[in-house]
């Protein structure tokens, strides 16, 4: 009887149990041979691995004593601070999106008439080839969106007729189509999910060559295709915040890695999405709003003493998942403040007040202030504590009705412009493949012929 794919044996039990005491390494020895463990220093600071013009993290200065000091987060795309750039679209009432992605790519603000042939372009590119929904995603659905869109993206290079060629101008036309096309492999597998194993009623829009990516989004998404001003701005600024982020992410230093080697783009870009997905990294904000629902329930969000005890439970592993964490908290570079945070935090406070929900924004609000002390409290760290993008982010995508299965993918839809920068950059600049160093701390051992085993 052949045994189920997915069945653990006691014999997997088994084997499962001597490699994990064959691969075990005392942590005493990473001290030793002085490695930094995460490639990260002993205070937490990112080792240093490469060189970037694409984008810039700020969470320290100088003070007039010489010494770094923590300071209020900066977040700059290509030496524009994104709370000006923020500023700039908005201001104006345009979406910030695909002006964000022409900066990330090109290194300069477009004109007028430069971003209008840009968004047309990416209208152009938002397509799917002929039968790729009805073969790629509703014959083989998933249960993981991510997943899907990894099978997707590799089943892309088939359809490309010069898909190895990495030269930047044939990288550069790959990167921009999958910049289009994101939201449609990540909707379309939404819906083939629901539709397969939810049992829901399944619809396919087309998108729309007049609507920006933000607004296509939520157009694909909804059974009316219907949305608010608000709601599409919105969206639009959460996706402008989590295009970049610096190379040193995980998800980004996967695309360098990748990209060294000289591989096509499909596969380096299914490996940042292989990143991406790991709940580490991209899914944090989907453990923030469980943890508030968890909190909902078990205490009167009313009284603050009450949610206070809560928090002090979750960081003594008495609450939600155990885990120790207050999900939405800290961040591995910003101390005093993540400007995305800040940004955000406005945001969510005038969508829940078209929504009616301003009752649930004041919540947030009250454990963003009463997060770091108490953490502070309770926790020996090196650096503050402040609220990070994942705090507001995952509430302002309950409130847009986005389901929990999309929150990482539209994080893929927004990152896959600083994935496609990196990729051009990297390419162009670096030359050689990236390998790192690992020292061997197993000693020889004899070979033992099988009869004396």
């Amino acid at each position: 009887m052949k045994t189920s794919y997915s069945e653990i044996t006691p014999y997997i039990e088994e084997l499962a149990a001597k490699s994990c005491a064959g691969n075990h390494i005392a942590p005493e020895m990473y001290a030793f041979h002085q490695v930094n463990r995460g490639l990260r220093d002993m205070n937490g600071k990112g080792v240093v691995t490469g060189l970037t013009e694409v984008s810039d993290i700020t969470a320290k200065k100088l003070d007039d004593a010489g010494n770094l000091v923590p300071c209020e987060g900066r977040l700059s795309y290509r030496g524009v601070n994104i709370k000006d750039l923020v500023s700039g679209f908005r201001k104006d009432d345009r979406f910030g999106f695909e002006e964000t992605v022409y900066l990330l790519l090109f290194s300069e603000l477009p004109n007028e008439k430069q971003l209008k042939d840009f968004r047309a372009l990416l209208s152009d590119y938002r397509s799917l080839p002929d039968s790729f929904v009805r073969d790629m995603i509703l014959k083989a659905p998933g249960r993981d969106m991510m997943n899907i869109i990894s099978r997707c993206v590799l089943a892309l290079y088939a359809y490309d007729d010069n898909p190895d060629d990495i030269s930047i101008p044939n990288v550069l036309r790959q990167c921009l189509q999958l910049i289009a096309m994101f939201p449609l492999l990540s909707v379309y597998s939404y819906h083939s999910f629901q539709h397969y194993h939810q049992k829901k009623s399944l619809f396919i829009h087309l998108p729309k060559p007049e609507y920006s990516t933000a607004e296509n989004l939520l157009h694909l998404l909804r059974e009316d295709g219907k949305f608010t001003f608000l709601e599409s701005a919105i969206l639009d600024l959460a996706m402008v915040l989590h295009a970049e982020h610096g190379g040193g992410n995980n998800s980004t230093f996967t695309t360098h890695v990748v990209t060294s080697s000289g591989t096509d783009t499909y596969s380096t870009v299914a490996a940042a999405l292989g990143s991406l997905k790991g709940p580490r990294h991209g899914g944090a904000n989907v453990k923030v709003v469980r943890m508030f629902d968890d909190m909902r329930e078990n205490v009167n969000t009313k009284d603050m003493g009450q949610v206070k005890d809560y928090l002090v439970k979750l960081l003594n592993k008495e609450a939600f998942d155990k885990s120790g964490l207050i999900y939405g908290m800290g961040h591995a570079v910003y101390s005093l403040s993540d400007p995305r945070s800040d940004i955000l935090m406005e945001c969510a406070k005038m969508l829940s007040e078209e929504k009616g929900r301003e009752e649930e924004y004041e919540l947030y609000e009250a454990v963003a202030k009463m997060a770091p002390e108490i953490i502070a409290e309770k926790r020996k760290m090196y650096k503050g504590v402040s609220a990070n993008v994942d705090f507001y982010s995952g509430f302002i995508y309950r409130m847009l009705e986005l389901p929990y299965e999309l929150y990482t993918p539209i994080f893929a839809c927004s990152r896959i412009a600083g994935w496609s920068a990196h990729r051009i950059e990297e390419i162009q600049n670096a030359g050689k493949i990236i390998r790192p160093a690992y020292i061997n701390v197993k000693e020889q051992v004899k070979y033992v012929p099988m009869s004396d085993r």
